[in-house]
C-alpha cells in the first residue's frame, strides 16, 4: 500500500516510516527539513523537500496519490514561534489545510492526525483522561491542533475521506531534538550527557504521561487498515512526575548534576495521563515498553550521538 508521511524525517515520523518500509509499503516522505533531519530518512522511501504550506504539495499528491497520509507535520521550532507568534497557525492549520484539501481532490482514502493529548483537553477533571473529556485548550498549540481535528471532522463528513484522530501524551525516546521542541526527557538526557546542569521548572511535581515513540509506532500501525476510523488516546494511564524523570536519567547517565529548581512555567497544567482503553478495545494495541526501558535506550541513544 502506498503510504505518504508529512514530516517523516522528524523524531516520530521517522519512526514511523522506518516501521511502514519494514512492512513492505511503498513510502512516500514530504518534510521540509525544518527541524527534520535528512539522516533520519529511510533510503527506501521517495522523499520531497517541500513545505506543506507550500503550491508544490498539489504536484506532489498529483503524482503519488497515496492511499493513506500519516499526518505528522507541524510547527515545532519553539525559538522562531517566539520570534513570529503567527507562524504556528500558519504551518499547523493553513499547512493542514492544504494537506486535507490536496488528499481529498487525488483520492487519498484515509488521513492519519497526530494531535496532542496534552493540549487539547485543556486541565483534566479527572485522570485519566478519556476520549469523552471535554475539550478546552490552555494553549495555542491545542487550539490549532483541535482546530486541525475539526477540519478533518468537516473532510471526512462532506468528503467522504476516512480519518483518525490519535492524541498523543508525551512521547519520547531516540531521535528527539531538544534544541527545537525541548521534550523534558530529551533536554535533560543531552544536558546531562555534555556535562551541563539541567534546571526543573518549579517543584517538579508536575506528571505527565510519557510513552515510548515504538508504542506510539505501533499505534499508528494499529490504524493503519481504511476500516478502523474516529479519535483515540495514545498514551500508557500512568503519570510520572518530573522529578522521577530527572533521577531515573541522573541514574542512567552517571551525571555529576544536582537537582536544581527554577521558576515555574505560567500557565502549566499541573497532572495529565490518558486513558488509551478505547484504542485497545478497537485495534488490540496497548503499550509494550516500560518508561525505564525506554529511558535506557534513549539516554543510550544520546551518549552515542555526543
Amino acid at each position: 500500500m502506498k503510504v505518504l508521511v508529512t514530516g517523516g524525517a522528524g523524531f516520530i515520523g521517522s519512526h514511523v516510516v522506518d516501521q511502514l518500509v519494514r512492512e513492505g509499503h511503498e513510502v512516500v516522505v514530504v518534510d521540509n527539513l525544518s527541524t527534520g533531519r535528512r539522516k533520519n530518512l529511510n533510503r527506501a522511501a521517495r522523499f520531497y523537500k517541500v513545505d506543506i504550506v507550500s503550491d508544490r504539495l498539489k504536484r506532489v499528491l498529483r503524482k503519488e496519490r497515496p492511499i493513506v497520509l500519516i499526518h505528522l507535520a507541524a510547527h515545532r521550532h519553539a525559538r522562531q514561534a517566539a520570534r513570529d507568534p503567527l507562524l504556528p497557525a500558519e504551518v499547523d492549520l493553513l499547512g493542514s489545510l492544504n494537506v486535507l484539501e490536496h488528499a481529498v481532490q487525488y483520492g487519498t482514502r484515509k488521513v492519519i492526525f497526530a494531535s496532542s493529548g496534552n493540549h487539547v483537553y485543556g486541565e483534566p477533571h479527572a485522570l485519566p483522561v478519556s476520549e469523552s473529556h471535554s475539550l478546552r485548550p490552555h494553549t495555542k498549540t491545542g487550539i490549532s491542533k483541535l482546530a486541525v481535528e475539526q477540519y478533518i471532522g468537516h473532510y471526512h463528513r462532506h468528503a467522504g475521506i476516512g480519518a483518525v484522530i490519535l492524541r498523543l501524551s508525551n512521547v519520547f525516546g531516540p531521535r528527539q531534538r531538544a534544541d527545537h521542541a525541548p521534550g523534558v526527557i530529551a533536554t535533560f538526557a543531552t544536558q546531562m550527557v555534555h556535562g551541563e546542569q539541567p534546571f526543573i521548572h518549579g517543584n517538579g511535581l508536575q506528571t505527565r504521561d510519557y510513552i515510548y515513540v515504538r508504542d506510539v509506532v505501533d499505534a499508528v500501525m494499529a490504524v493503519l487498515d481504511p476500516p478502523i476510523q474516529g479519535t483515540y488516546n495514545v498514551g500508557t494511564g500512568r503519570e510520572t512526575t518530573v522529578n522521577e524523570i530527572f533521577r531515573h536519567v541522573k541514574a542512567l547517565t552517571q551525571a555529576p548534576c544536582k537537582e536544581l529548581h527554577g521558576p515555574a512555567r505560567k500557565g502549566e497544567i499541573p497532572r495529565m495521563a490518558l486513558d488509551s482503553s478505547k484504542l485497545h478495545e478497537d485495534t488490540g494495541w496497548e503499550p509494550a515498553v516500560s518508561l525505564l526501558e525506554g529511558l535506557e535506550e534513549t539516554v543510550r541513544f544520546y551518549q552515542q550521538v555526543r
